[in-house]
């Protein structure tokens, strides 16, 4: 009886007879695709030779004959004797037999150097005088989270770029977020439009071109604009994010810090801009200026320029960005039913009148998610690839609070598993500090019409690694859609330098009708969750009440003062008129019983005695006295 093998055993035979069948596998695919080659080569040399352009044996295709002999009838023999690594070294052939700047071993180079073993997106096809469509420029998609930067002149091509990664990105289940500056991303949502142009251009770099719609969410600051509305409170904010928005100094940036604070330790609310202008004002007022005291380092001054800029920040039209409900921006994490990534599309109208608060915003969302999301070390995949368009608005007079604080986010997010590309228009729009955090880049066309542009392309040519190309004159060379490129490789080095032609992208190109794009908004999910906008009792309505409580009180003491007063007033004249009445009284009680009447009888006397001495007499008396001195009428 034989001995029953391991399980261990087994499970490894059979891993080694699935992994012999996938080799299998690929090597066929490989000699398929090496056949095709030789027989696309074989065509075109046939094709030059009809219109009498091939006459001359030394341009023909290098063995044509036993390429189109294996592409048609699929001969063993010429199947076993292509040797292993045809797929590099066939690039490198074509290269030594075009007018290119690299040599066949350059090319090869670039092959092996692009050649990955895991997941990846494809960039393009390297470019050696004409395009090589069998030497495709690939990243690594795990690489995506190391950060990255796409930069170029207007026009080269830089939005298409970000476009066909984002495709790509959510096609294999990435989550994407991405500024649409123009409007025109929202083509994504919208399949392609072939063209015999694209057709020919997609060929020419070995693109198998087909129009598809990624799943795409809009989203629109505040509301304005079209797209589910992307709000924050003004806590959220944060003193940093909007100091730079309100463009204070260092001293008026630390005083926000305090007021913040005290706001917090209040149980103040800061929920829109009325509420932080309401607690200011407050601070300033003479019921609060005690407890601006309190604060230490917070002048009336300070308060005041504060107040002045958040009034002129809120008359721009900045009210409607902060509020409730706040977004939650894992939202932005959303995967569609069929396992595709959504492409979240944030709508940013007038964005040159307002570029400050723009970049702080995205930059406040890149802060929320590094908070949110847990370490994960180096993942497979990115969990969200977070694309920064119009990346120079960001840095343009930050503090260096500021740009501390985005280095830091930059640096420490990539083990959160979100990747970050800048997009601009040259890489010193890009902080030194945070350009050393980005491992790859898509370098479209520079210009240098002026003495610094001049200088701005020596100083991106010098960041480069050594390659075969005259990057200072290459750069300013490529055509539109075209790109040097570096990325990552998955051992954390960088690639070799490539000129490359950039994919297409398999949506459209242009704006998404926008009927069409109303529609998806309405029938969006999170529009119910933030459709409308929460007013709740916050900073503004409590000190609102307490201020109004305030001078309710001295209105109120105001009132009880001067009718104290008033009653003081009446009691002294009542007074000095009893005392007058009195006075006048005995006058006329001693003028009736005077010297010339001591003669009457005791009768008389007592008869007159009695009615001057009457009560009734004496109010008759008393009436007539305050009527002559102006004193009935107080009474």
């Amino acid at each position: 009886m034989t001995a029953e093998k391991d399980p261990a055993v087994l499970a490894a035979e059979a891993e080694l007879a699935r992994l012999q069948a996938e080799a299998e596998a690929a090597e066929a695919a490989l000699r398929a695709a090496e056949a095709k080659a030789r027989l696309a080569a074989a065509q075109a040399a046939a094709a030059q030779g009809e219109a009498g352009e091939a006459a001359d044996p030394e341009t023909a295709p290098a063995d044509p004959v036993p390429g189109a002999e294996t592409a048609a009838g699929d001969a063993p023999e010429a199947v076993e004797q292509a040797p292993a690594d045809t797929a590099s070294s066939e690039p490198a052939e074509r290269a030594a037999k075009t007018e290119g700047p690299l040599d066949a071993d350059a090319v090869r180079a670039i092959v092996d150097g692009y050649t990955f073993e895991t997941t990846t997106l494809d960039i393009g096809a390297l470019v050696n005088g004409e395009p090589l469509p069998e030497a495709q420029i690939r990243i690594p998609l795990g690489m995506l989270n190391r950060h990255g930067l796409v930069a170029g002149a207007t026009g080269t091509g830089k939005t298409r770029t970000l476009q066909g990664l984002a495709e790509q990105l959510a096609a294999k289940g990435v989550p994407v977020f991405a500024a649409d500056i123009k409007g025109d991303l929202s083509g994504m949502a919208t399949p392609g439009q072939p063209s015999e142009k694209l057709l020919a251009r997609t060929k020419g770099i070995g693109q198998d071109w087909k129009p598809e719609a990624a799943a795409v969410e809009y989203f629109a600051l505040g509301g304005i604009g079209k797209g589910v509305p992307v709000r924050a409170t003004v806590t959220g904010f944060g003193p940093l994010l909007l100091s730079k928005v309100l463009g204070l100094n260092d001293t008026q940036e630390s005083s926000l810090g305090l007021v913040f604070h005290y706001a917090d330790k209040k149980g103040l609310p800061l929920v829109d801009l009325e509420d932080l202008r309401s607690v200011l004002t407050y601070l300033t007022s003479d019921e609060g200026k005690t407890e601006l005291k309190e604060l230490g380092g917070l002048s009336s001054a300070t308060a005041g320029v504060i107040l002045r800029e958040l009034i002129t920040f809120a008359e721009g039209g900045a009210d409607v960005f902060f509020g409730e409900p706040e977004f939650d921006v894992a939202d932005f994490l959303r995967m569609a039913p069929d396992g595709r990534g959504f492409v979240s599309l944030l709508e940013v109208p007038g964005v040159a009148d307002r570029p400050e608060l723009f970049s702080t915003f995205l930059m406040y969302l890149l802060a929320e998610l590094f908070e949110i999301l847990p370490e994960v070390g180096d993942p497979e995949k990115p969990k969200l690839v977070f694309f920064f368009d119009e990346a120079h608005l960001l840095f343009k007079d930050a503090s260096k609070d500021f740009l501390a604080a985005i280095t830091q986010t930059v640096r420490l997010i990539r083990s959160k598993g979100v990747g970050v590309f800048f997009v601009t228009q040259t890489p010193k729009d890009v902080h030194p500090d945070v350009l050393a955090q980005l491992g790859s880049r898509v370098q479209h066309q520079l210009r240098a019409f002026t003495p610094d542009d001049a200088k701005a392309l020596r100083a991106t040519v010098g960041t480069y690694p050594k390659s075969g190309y005259d990057l200072e004159r290459v750069l300013q060379e490529l055509g539109t859609g075209e790109a040097i490129v570096t990325v990552m490789s998955e051992k954390g080095a960088p690639t070799p330098v490539a000129w490359t032609r950039v994919r297409a992208p398999q949506g459209l190109m242009e704006p998404t009708p926008e009927a069409q794009i109303d529609a998806a908004v309405a029938a969006s999910p999170l529009t119910p969750k933030y459709g409308e906008r929460v007013d709740r009792e916050s900073a503004y309505e409590i000190l609102t009440a307490k201020m109004n409580a305030a001078d309710a009180a001295a209105r109120q003491a105001e009132v009880d003062a001067e009718l104290a007063k008033q009653q003081a007033e009446l009691a002294k004249a009542n007074a000095a008129a009893e005392r007058k009445a009195q006075q006048e009284y005995e006058r006329l009680l001693k003028k009736t019983s005077g010297g010339s009447r001591r003669t009457s009888s005791r009768a008389e006397r007592s008869t007159i005695e009695k009615v001057l001495g009457s009560r009734t007499t004496q109010t008759l008396i008393n009436s007539v006295i305050r009527g002559i001195f102006g004193t009935g009428r107080r009474r």
